[in-house]
């Protein structure tokens, strides 16, 4: 269904007048080759521990389970005391018993990212994929 249109100019030459999409194809076929090597980009994540925050409460349907880092770097697990290697098995047990769990990572501000960058990995090793991150709202101390 193509739009030709002959008109005649004043010297007797004939301009056909038509809608050229040659443009349009070139700039969809850019953005179609973006959106294809960009996807698989925003299917990955970066956990950041952002110390104080002005978000709001979530909302569950289940209790989440409170996984505490202390500023001596001590571990705790709804107010249990852990070593790391003992969290992981105890994690992998809950995680088995609760395959919807969700885990709450407290750590305290002067904590090293170290720290809890193991942690979250026993996490993540127990099969646990609902995981976030506490922090305080701003302006508290």
């Amino acid at each position: 269904m193509a739009m030709n249109h002959k008109q005649t100019n004043k010297n007797g030459r004939v301009s056909l007048s038509e809608i050229n999409v040659t443009p349009m194809v070139d700039v969809m076929l850019v953005l179609l080759i973006v959106f294809m090597v960009s996807a698989p980009l925003l299917q990955q994540g970066i956990d950041v521990n952002l110390p104080k925050a002005d978000a709001g409460n979530l909302t569950q349907q289940d209790e989440p389970l409170v996984l505490s880092i202390k500023a001596n770097q001590s571990i705790e697990l709804d107010q249990k005391p852990y070593s790391l290697a003992t969290l992981s098995e105890k994690l992998t047990a809950l995680a088995i018993a609760k395959p919807n769990l969700q885990v709450l990572v407290q750590a305290d501000q002067s904590v090293s990212y170290g720290i809890v960058a193991k942690v979250m990995a026993q996490v993540k090793k127990a099969n646990i994929h609902r995981v976030g991150l506490v922090t305080a709202p701003e302006g508290s101390n």
